[in-house]
């Protein structure tokens, strides 16, 4: 049976479980924790590698949300901390660069809205840098996107992406979406963070086109949470009426705010980092306004 995945951290462990072994040629995968928090880092190197595990060639860090099942404010409050240093640590942005940030899926399906949710959240700073750049020095140039998906605008999400791209013209796009699992326990509670772009669908078998740096020219990094699984993995049985169908769990609407909630504001912080906590908060409430 062919589990579907968007995750590396599990698709590196299928393979692993399928050959029987340890080590995978042309990937590399290492495991730590950190504040708490358990990182697992997978690296393809190579096609080989490509073909072992079927993800593009690129880094993949995956953030267990444990702590954050508690319901605790001050867990989420620390998961955006380290998942801010996380992005610092693997775009290596200056201070100075402009950034895209693009959010994927269908806003009126729940378990689809992640990208969208996250960025109606994030501070866009674009209109203001270009009218009031002596009133605004310390401000990174953000613009935001959200496409919306093909059955409802009739225009794939990567066409207005790269058109986007074309007009703006910034040193690099960020990618928010929904990802499936294998696994249920990793259901809104994994992080996952790429610096190998996206194929938005890939892991529910409807791959669209893909963003990624090879297509679009400039970096691309992608962010995303598991929010669906496949129904075949969840039972473990290949019957006929269960291929191609995903399930969600039964708090996603609860579940879906609270992940786009610590990735906007792992983001915000990211992007705009000198800003005080109160300085953000008020031009995003002047923003939603």
């Amino acid at each position: 049976m062919a589990i579907r995945t968007d995750l590396a951290q599990e698709a590196h462990a299928l393979a692993q479980e399928a050959g029987r072994t340890s080590a995978l040629p042309g990937v590399e995968a290492m495991s730590w924790s950190e504040a708490g928090t358990a990182l697992t880092l997978v690296k393809v190197l190579s096609q080989e590698g490509e073909r072992a595990i079927g993800k593009p060639r690129g880094s993949y860090l995956s953030l267990a949300l444990d702590a954050v099942r508690r319901g605790d404010r001050t867990a989420r409050e620390q998961a955006q901390r380290l998942l801010c240093r996380k992005l610092e640590e693997l775009t290596g942005l200056a201070p100075g660069q402009s950034v895209l940030l693009a959010g994927l899926g269908n806003r009126r399906a729940t378990p689809d809205a992640l990208g969208s949710l996250t960025a109606e959240r994030v501070l866009v700073t674009r209109h203001l840098t270009s009218q009031y750049p002596d009133a605004f020095p310390g401000l990174r140039q953000v613009s935001v996107l959200q496409p919306g998906v093909l059955g409802a605008t009739g225009v794939e999400s990567a066409e207005l992406v790269h058109g986007a791209v074309e007009t703006v013209r910034p040193d690099a796009l960020f990618v928010v979406d929904a990802l499936a699992a294998a696994s249920p326990e990793r259901l809104f509670f994994t992080i996952q963070l790429s610096d190998a772009g996206i194929v938005p669908g890939s892991g529910i078998g409807n791959a669209r086109a893909e963003l990624s740096q090879r297509t679009l020219g400039i970096p691309v990094y992608s962010l995303g949470v598991p929010t669906v699984i496949d129904a075949a993995a969840l039972t473990g049985e290949d019957r006929p009426e269960l291929r191609g169908m995903v399930v969600t769990g039964k708090d996603v609407d609860a579940a879906v705010q609270r992940c786009a909630g610590i990735l906007s504001g792992a983001l915000n912080r990211f992007l705009q980092p000198t800003l005080t906590e109160q300085e953000l908060a008020w031009m995003l409430e002047l923003q939603i306004m």
